[in-house]
């Protein structure tokens, strides 16, 4: 090979080296970089914690006044509709018997001393709402058929089904935070205990007072919160800072050892309340840094790069 070539040749093998030397550490930096996983981190927090579960509780009216006619006859007048709230003794239906409307008013013609109608007047039972009206104006009725049926607003409550294995949870008297659709919340009274289970689900019935100014319409679907347990001055963490396996057996956090690097560590959790765990072991002091989002996935001793 000529001198000429070789030089030719050891320029273009310098020139090589060179950009391979330039291009090699600002690639392993790139990647070193890449590598860090944006996190947000949170310490550990004394808090009280409740251990809580909610049941549904369907609003009912727990007595009904069936309103039934007295005589034989045609209804002449109706005087509420559904819906509408009576009051007890008020008419709520005018019956005109049969006889006295075959008659007519020839017994009074003959004799005017003799007062004869033949209307009875159907008063309501009892004060409430008309949740069934079964007749209207016209209507023969016979003795004793149900007219219609009268809710007695003072009855109004809501019905809890309360597992039986869960009955050392609710005693009579106890207050009973109630949710209804929309947020509005009651706060109700354990007022009586129904003295039989459900064959099938084996769940209790608990009724609940309230006193709202409100009306609340009958099957009406509440969540009813019943208190397990409360503690207090508990360590804990948010739910997004525990992480677990599929089968929820083992449980652990990512803690930082320095700014850049995170391990896990195994931890055993207790109650669960809201959005916050309680932390049994190991125990962490309040100046370690636990990462509470950009955890998932992340391996043993990540690297990662906290952000606000």
């Amino acid at each position: 090979m000529k001198p000429k070539h070789i030089y030719i040749v050891a320029c273009l093998l310098t020139l090589l080296f060179s950009c391979k030397s330039k291009d090699g550490p600002a690639g392993e930096e790139d990647g070193a970089i890449a590598s860090q996983t944006p996190v947000t981190v949170t310490t550990i927090s004394d808090s009280t914690l409740v251990d809580y579960v909610d049941l549904s509780a369907t609003s009912v009216f727990l007595q009904k006044n069936f309103v039934k006619a007295n005589a034989n006859g045609y209804i002449q007048k109706v005087n509420t509709l559904p819906g509408h709230y009576v009051s007890k003794g008020e008419t709520i239906f005018t019956i005109k018997t049969k006889e006295a409307q075959s008659i007519g008013n020839s017994i009074n013609v003959l004799d005017t001393t003799f007062k004869f109608s033949g209307v009875n007047h159907i008063k309501a039972p009892g004060s409430g709402y008309i949740t069934q009206l079964n007749h209207q104006q016209g209507d023969y009725v016979q003795d004793g058929e149900q007219l219609a049926i009268i809710s007695d607003r003072s009855s109004f409550a809501f019905v809890m089904q309360l597992p039986y294995e869960m009955r050392r949870y609710v005693q009579n008297n106890q207050d009973v935070q109630l949710l209804l659709p929309g947020g509005e919340k009651l706060t109700g009274k354990v007022s009586s205990v129904m003295p039989s289970v459900d064959t099938l689900s084996q769940t209790q019935g608990m009724v609940i007072s309230v006193n709202n100014a409100n009306l609340i319409p009958e099957n009406l679907v509440a969540k009813a919160r019943i208190i397990k347990s409360a503690r207090t001055g508990t360590i804990s963490l948010p739910k997004t800072a525990v992480l677990t396996n599929e089968t929820q057996t083992e449980f652990w956090v990512m803690k930082l050892i320095n700014p850049t690097t995170a391990i896990k560590i195994p931890v055993t959790k207790g109650i669960e309340s809201g959005n916050r765990v309680e932390i049994l072991s190991p125990k962490f002091s309040a100046t370690d840094k636990i990462v509470v989002s950009g955890n998932y996935g992340l391996a043993d001793t990540a690297k990662v790069k906290i952000v606000q």
